[in-house]
């Protein structure tokens, strides 16, 4: 009979922390859910910079002139050039 009560005792430990895992996953289902949505909302913005890219880069070679006349300093950008756009700033503080 001591073995059915060590594994009732077993049972039981090993069924409260399914049950705190099972309260916990919707929390973190969620959390990623946030995560993925931000990511792509991130993708898109890069997604039409590039393709504004791409269509400057198409204009200049049909135009006959080098590709490399272009400069960082003509891209349409609303920030400041020390300030950094959302998708630019670093996931964690610099590290002192």
């Amino acid at each position: 009979m001591e073995i059915f009560g060590g594994f009732m005792v077993m049972m039981s430990i090993i069924g409260f922390f399914l049950a705190v895992i099972w309260l916990i996953m919707p929390f973190v289902v969620f959390a990623i859910k946030g995560k993925q949505d931000r990511t792509l909302e991130v993708m898109e913005r890069i997604e039409k910079r590039l393709s504004e890219v791409e269509t400057r880069l198409t204009t200049l070679q049909q135009a006959g002139r080098p590709a490399v006349v272009e400069t960082a300093s003509h891209v349409s950008d609303t920030t400041a050039p020390d300030q950094l756009r959302p998708d630019d700033a670093p996931a964690s503080p610099p590290l002192a």
